[in-house]
């Protein structure tokens, strides 16, 4: 039965040292959560790479006791229990050698939709909200869905203007469904649900937030759809972790370029650098890229996809205006224009230069493309 099946995966799982990995090996090389449950010591150990830590919890009553507590937990607040040896998780979820042996659902999945990944810092800033507000403007179709990490900052920006363009979005959690961190987002996550979207976790009832739980939470994110977009991350946030796990998975990374000067776009300018992550220089093409165009012709969607450049800090952008793309202009005359030092403006003119919007021509001459 079904419901068997669920109680002996749970204790399995939750015995010490068995991972995601060795859940797969032991039900791959025994045929099924029971079976290996009921399986003597010496059949465990004569499983490659089990060793006595390992089988010495397996069939343990207290493990099977915290199973029973869980399906209990998950009866009564609706919550659905994937197993992915039974075929139960995504399709692209389970591709990833490192899928999770169980992940509890709230909500319905709809399989047919694209998804895309967007993540990014806690401490978006307004140039990050403004792309993802354009973007998923441009992108809204009801065969879209997002997939962020319910957390502060851009993850929670994502899910709100997701909903706020009718388009579906998944949230990933890195604690069990007994609670929701942070508090904050507590009528966000009701939010998506009511508007047919899905909370996922691989942790049971009795994890909590712990740190490391979210880097965890991050390869999930990445492991559900085909691109991941970073938005904003400083050096070592928790967004490259998720490019580095599409990365492994190879899926499509693409990262929102920023000031070299702006700590949380140097994470992006980081991935872009080393090859890691495609640089974003205008929705439009991001959008081609993404393959959305035709997915949005099939929706019947009639809006029109713009070229939009991604936008630019408010003196970035000042700066581009004032070049022409005929005649150029000397630093000197840019300088007397915008009546600003020229020290100042060559980093943002480097900066310009490096995402496409302007040509340097010899003598510190400038053209706008």
């Amino acid at each position: 039965m079904r419901s068997e099946e669920n109680l002996y995966a749970i204790a399995l799982r939750h015995c010490p040292l068995v991972g995601d990995v060795i859940f797969r090996k032991l039900v791959n090389e025994v045929g099924s959560a029971k079976e290996v449950w009921d399986l003597s010591k010496s059949g465990l150990h004569n499983i490659f790479g089990i060793g006595k830590k390992i089988a010495i919890e397996i069939g343990n009553a207290e493990h099977l006791k915290f199973a029973e507590k869980e399906i209990a937990f998950c009866e009564k607040n609706n919550i659905r229990i994937n197993l992915r040896h039974l075929g139960d998780l995504p399709e692209l979820l389970n591709e990833c050698d490192d899928a999770p042996a169980i992940l509890y659902q709230k909500g319905d999945f709809d399989s047919s939709k694209k998804a895309i990944s967007i993540v990014g810092t806690r401490n978006i800033s307004s140039y990050g909200k403004q792309f993802i507000q354009d973007f998923l403007k441009e992108i809204k179709g009801e065969r879209i869905m997002t997939i962020s990490g319910l957390a502060l900052g851009a993850d929670a920006e994502v899910h709100e203007v997701s909903l706020q363009n009718k388009i579906a979005t998944v949230a990933v959690l890195a604690h069990g469904f007994h609670t929701l961190y942070p508090s904050r987002n507590r009528k966000l996550s009701h939010k998506i649900l009511d508007e047919n979207g899905v909370l996922f976790t691989e942790f049971n009832s009795s994890q909590k937030p712990d740190r490391e739980n979210f880097i965890q939470r991050n390869r999930v994110i990445a492991g559900l759809a085909p691109a991941t977009i970073v938005v904003e991350t400083a050096f070592g946030g928790g967004s490259i972790s998720t490019a580095t796990f599409a990365n492994n998975y190879n899926r499509e990374v693409y990262a929102l370029p920023g000031r070299i000067d702006e700590k949380y776009s140097q994470g992006c300018n980081q991935l872009i650098h080393q090859n890691k992550a495609a640089v974003i220089s205008t929705i439009s093409s991001l959008i081609e890229q993404l393959g959305f165009n035709k997915e949005l012709e099939k929706t019947g969607s009639l809006f029109p996809i713009s070229e939009i450049k991604v936008l630019l800090p408010e003196h970035q952008q000042n700066l581009l205006n004032t070049l022409d793309k005929k005649i150029p202009l000397s630093l000197d005359e840019i300088s007397q224009r915008l009546e600003i030092p020229t020290y100042k403006i060559l980093p943002d003119l480097l900066q310009l230069e490096i995402l496409g919007y302007i040509k340097a021509l010899s003598g510190r001459q400038y053209l706008s493309l």
